[in-house]
């Protein structure tokens, strides 16, 4: 298995994940390898965070439930519950509106004006506290839309994003076009606007990201093997299209490139009998958006340290890799500011998710060769995510800092700004001026939590006990910015594969069983066994991964000595069912002490990367300059 593996694929003073200045024990240890020239961490700023208005909940999805006492002007009820179909996006380019997805019930029957309000729409929500010309905070884009208008209506309706011209807008697998006119206005009619399908030859995207130039696009695919690939494209309208694929006016992804460059290779390589990391290798498994300007694509990559999943970005034309994220939790949703100063991550550091396996630094990725998916995917648990918004600048994560959480001041009450029942979900947003950011969250609900789970489900206080909500995140000391102008993409990225239509996913050089020594850059060694699958033996099936470590130190602050032996099982036919037999006995020393260290028995762990549910027996335990950290307990 690869390290291709899908990584799935919240008043006043915010509080700080901690600050810059002095050592502070966080319990989280430094950033490794933090690049002297880069200017020290910004002082935390106040930011206010309100729940943005959405049309009031029906209990029933019944014909008719949408009563006049529920809606006073008959624009349409929406589901309390969350649905795969709800979900917020970004900003119209005056910030004054946020496009968001819904899934409106209960409508009157035809003949009723208000029959529209059915199904899955594209909506439009004031973020200012006033109303459209239609006396709501709310307008619906799509609602009343021709039939003529919205020919094979694709039925992936995700990650709602606003043009920078304001007049288009993608939803899923389509583009939302009005005619050269402001969604936003009054202007933009259902009768203006046209739904056109997205259409690649070969595959099928997803989690698409439009580029700020408003014309290139960046998305993500499954491959047959438990893997993806991420590629960058061009949208080109195709008025006639002939031959395969919707045969109607639709969208076509062009000029596509593969986002991996085959010079630089593999994360982890041999060299004979010793194994070589390379950090500027280019790989992009789960492609996630773009920077301001676009002149760097955001992606989670290949662990730099064990088990740590990171936000990563590469320059469009040079190739140059940065690492914006290191904390030991999971970081996955980002958006750029537009003056691409800042960035917000959607990310576990507020819940420490992840510290009972990732918490000890500076162990390097060899037990990922086999064990990266599980590890990505003990994020969640089922549907529930443990995100908060994170904002942190530009340069990311260094020395002590680790953000400031954007919903950090509160009381953590019920329903309050920073619930810890209220969790982060896909994508956060900047308002064009950087000086707003739009997020949503959902509330934990069963079987997350109640019945035979020991955490009781909480009761929403979101109006209607809607499940889920969305939030506005003033930057209070901020004045507007202007966006840092949008980088010209050449015709083709320079350091990518060509990506013609018809072309085979590559084969990747990969790792051959063997015993390997990977050498500290610093001190030390590790010896590392790598044991292929006797049950499916390929040349490059790797199943087990046996590290064992003597004086590792690639930082001189962090030196690892102790054995760890992680075994990978695929649970035929679903490749995507895992489970791994892990055994870690690590100690560090240095400018932080710790363990990390399984039961007797070592640790069984098993989950579908699909479904993100753990179910261990045994323990893995990491400690940190005395603090424990525990793995959740199955099912929560």
């Amino acid at each position: 298995m690869s390290l291709l593996h899908v990584f799935a694929g919240a008043a006043a003073l915010g509080a700080i994940l901690p600050l810059s200045g002095g050592p502070i024990n966080n319990h989280q240890q430094a950033v490794l390898n933090a690049t002297p020239n880069i200017p020290e961490p910004p002082k935390p700023e106040t930011i206010d965070v309100i729940e943005l208005p959405l049309p009031p909940v029906s209990a029933s999805r019944d014909v008719g439930a949408c009563t006049a006492a529920l809606n006073p002007h008959l624009t349409g009820c929406i589901a309390r519950e969350l649905t795969d179909k709800f979900q917020a996006g970004d900003f119209t380019p005056d910030g004054q509106n946020v496009i968001v997805t819904v899934t409106f019930v209960g409508a009157p029957a035809a003949p009723s004006s208000a029959s529209i309000y059915e199904g899955v729409q594209l909506i439009l929500i004031r973020t200012d506290g006033t109303n459209f010309s239609n006396g709501d905070p709310w307008k619906c884009l799509t609602c009343g839309v021709p039939t003529k208008n919205a020919k094979e209506l694709d039925p992936q309706r995700d990650y709602p994003h606003v043009f920078r011209s304001g007049d288009k807008a993608i939803w899923g697998h389509n583009i939302l076009d009005c005619n050269g006119k402001q969604l936003a206005s009054d202007a933009c009619t259902p009768d203006d606007i046209h739904i056109y399908p997205i259409y690649w030859s070969d595959g099928a995207p997803r989690e698409l990201r439009i580029h700020p130039d408003d014309v290139h696009i960046g998305w993500s695919s499954f491959t047959n093997g438990a893997g993806q690939f991420s590629y960058f494209g061009r949208l080109e309208f195709n008025a006639h299209p002939p031959g395969t694929g919707p045969a109607v006016p639709r969208y076509d992804l062009v000029d596509v490139d593969l986002l991996v460059d085959p010079k630089r290779g593999a994360f982890i390589t041999a060299d004979g009998s010793e194994l070589k990391l390379h950090p500027e290798s280019i790989i992009i498994g789960e492609l996630r958006g773009f920077s301001g300007s676009g002149d760097e694509i955001l992606y989670l990559g290949a662990p730099t340290e064990s088990t740590n999943i990171d936000l990563y970005a590469v320059h469009i034309e040079t190739g140059i890799v940065r690492r914006l994220t290191s904390h030991p939790d999971y970081a996955d949703p980002i958006a750029f500011s537009a003056d691409d100063q800042w960035f917000v991550t959607q990310d576990t550091r507020a819940s420490e998710r992840q510290m009972w396996m990732s918490g000890m630094r500076g162990i390097p990725p060899l037990i990922d060769i086999v064990a990266v998916a599980v590890a990505a995917s003990t994020r969640n648990n089922g549907k529930r995510r443990f995100f908060q918004p994170i904002l942190i600048d530009r340069h990311g994560d260094r020395g002590s800092y680790y953000g400031q959480q954007v919903n950090g001041n509160g009381e953590k009450s019920d329903g309050g700004i920073n619930d810890p029942s209220w969790n982060g979900r896909a994508d956060p947003a900047f308002s064009l001026d950087s000086t707003c950011i739009v997020y949503w969250q959902a509330i934990v609900t069963s079987p997350a939590c109640g019945g035979i789970n020991p955490l009781p489900c909480p009761a929403s206080t979101a109006q209607g006990r809607r499940e889920y909500r969305v939030m506005l995140a003033r930057l209070s000391d901020r004045q507007p910015s202007l966006p840092a102008p949008v980088y010209k993409v050449s015709s083709r990225i320079p350091w990518a594969t060509p990506f013609p239509p018809g072309t085979d996913v590559p084969s990747l050089p990969t790792l051959k069983p063997g015993n390997y020594t990977l050498r500290g850059k610093v001190s030390g060694f590790a010896e590392v066994s790598l044991i292929g699958d006797a049950v499916h033996p390929e040349p490059s099936s790797i199943k087990r991964v046996v590290a064992n470590y003597t004086d590792f130190s690639d930082d001189g602050d962090h030196t690892i000595n102790g054995l760890e032996d992680v075994e990978l099982t695929v649970l035929f036919p679903n490749v995507w069912n895992q489970r791994l037999d892990w055994y870690s006995d690590i100690v560090q020393t240095g400018s932080s002490t710790g363990s990390k260290k399984t039961g007797a028995r070592g640790l069984q762990l098993r989950i579908d990367v699909m479904k993100n549910i753990l179910e261990a027996n045994g323990t893995l335990t990491t400690t940190i300059d005395g603090v424990a950290y525990h793995q959740p307990a199955n099912g929560t």
